[in-house]
């Protein structure tokens, strides 16, 4: 399938068809992940982070959907917070993002692989850094 392809979700639908566009999928699976706790942020690109630094969210940023002949696949790249269970936080983004997508828009997802590309270490600020 052609990666820009418009998902159709309309089958056995006698007035007419319903299409769903990957980018809309990115964004739902983007909202889905940055709701669960342990998630810093997620990885975009340069053209996304200059885009935010002027006011502009990218839901979809750190998403990646394809299209393929055996089904939807999606990959997530994440950022997570230091003293996360990987293991543990990357389930709940999968089931947040499966269970999302089957309310809104009634997909099954083949595949859901979460890539860990960093972890945040917050550093806190202690009285010798104020002074």
């Amino acid at each position: 399938m052609d990666e820009n392809s418009l998902l159709n979700v309309s089958e056995g639908s006698d007035l007419g068809k319903v299409e769903i566009a990957p980018e809309v999928i990115e964004v739902i699976a983007g909202i889905a992940t940055t709701e669960i706790k342990g998630v810093y942020a997620m990885r975009g690109n340069f053209a996304s982070g200059v885009a935010e630094r002027f006011g502009k969210k990218s839901h979809g940023k750190g998403i990646k959907v394809e299209l393929t002949d055996k089904g939807v696949l999606i990959d997530v790249f994440v950022v997570l917070d230091y003293g996360s269970r990987i293991p543990e936080v990357a389930q709940k983004i999968q089931t947040n993002i499966r269970q999302a997508l089957r309310n809104m828009t009634a997909l099954e997802i083949d595949e859901i692989n979460i890539h860990i590309v960093g972890v945040q270490i917050e550093r806190e600020e202690t009285e010798e850094d104020t002074i």
